[in-house]
């Protein structure tokens, strides 16, 4: 099959076998989407050497389970032991055995094919488009901030950014909290999020330092984290979703004298990422800016570097 590998910090196409494992599903891809974190691990990020690629969609064509054979799906990335003490606890995310799909020993989405346990895939229901259902992975981790730090409907959010992850966040944060505010860098994004009903600002104003009980970063710079820090009211919560390629230090004095509470934060549950595609609570028809074929790698990437650039999705 074909699949684009990345060697050290240099992609390239090349053909190679898939090793389906006993108890995985083997999964045609129809859509993968390019996210702040393929970029970051390009530049060298994880150290990993494979095929990239977490966001997808796509059809079983083998299974054990010949219910699955033949439906759309899309799959959780951890792939988890199943025996040790953090499989036993619930938290298969952080099982030290795991592999995460083109991210940690496992080979990824941006191939013709991908393999993943059959228990990791979710069904895709009929009104959910595939350029919809390639943003699950995404809005679940979205979804995951509310899992880790349930907030009250009354909490003054802000979130730090206006790309990729960010507008997903804010999409999801909104069924909840109507005092939420986006701020960005970029007019052209931000306003997508001000149609529907988003309040959001091109830049931090003094009026707005330490006035916010939640802080969401989700930037994919370094800045990010000082401006998360900038807005956090004391003793306030900043939820930290940025993944950075970055050896530069950061300056936490703030963050201990403000007594904040810091939230590392990444994958979530997928089952409310779909229905909220399904029902139309979350919209992200306006999100994708490009879609490429698999061959033509180099430019999608490219696309997905621009700043003005939303969703970059590979079709294979």
């Amino acid at each position: 099959m074909r699949t684009i590998y990345l060697d050290g910090k240099k992609m390239i196409m090349r053909e190679q076998p898939l090793d389906l494992e006993p108890g995985e599903a083997l999964v045609k891809v129809s859509l993968a989407g390019i996210c702040g974190t393929d970029l970051e691990m390009a530049r060298g990020y994880m150290s990993f050497s494979g095929v990239l690629g977490h966001e997808f969609v796509g059809i079983v064509e083998k299974a054990n389970d010949q219910s699955l054979v033949g439906k759309r799906v899309v799959g959780e990335i951890n792939a988890a032991c199943g025996k040790c003490d953090y499989c036993g606890k619930g938290l298969e995310r952080h099982c030290p055995k795991r592999t995460v799909l083109g991210i940690y020993r496992r080979d990824g989405a941006f191939a013709e094919y991908v393999s993943l346990p059959e228990k990791n895939l979710h069904q895709i229901p009929d009104r959910v488009a595939d350029e919809q259902a390639v943003f699950v992975e995404p809005i679940a981790a979205a979804f995951e901030i509310e899992e880790q730090i349930h907030t009250d409907k009354d909490s003054r959010v802000a979130i730090v950014g206006d790309g990729r992850l960010a507008q997903l966040i804010a999409r999801v944060m909104r069924i909840r909290h109507g005092d939420m505010v986006c701020f960005g860098r970029h007019q052209s994004k931000l306003e997508r999020l001000r149609k529907l009903g988003i309040k959001t600002k091109l830049e931090i104003l003094p009026e707005d330092e330490h006035q916010f009980d939640v802080v969401v970063e989700a930037t994919g710079r370094e800045s990010g984290f000082s401006d998360a820090l900038r807005l956090a009211r004391p003793r306030g919560t900043v939820v930290l979703k940025s993944t950075i390629a970055s050896k530069e230090k950061l300056d936490f004095a703030p963050a201990i004298i403000n007594e904040i509470t810091m939230v590392g934060s990444r994958c979530g549950p997928f089952r409310p990422a779909i229905e909220a595609l399904a029902s139309g609570k979350v919209t992200v028809d306006d999100l994708v800016s490009a879609v490429y074929p698999l061959e033509e790698f180099e430019k999608a990437f490219e696309e997905a570097k621009n700043p003005e650039s939303l969703k970059v999705l590979l079709r294979p």
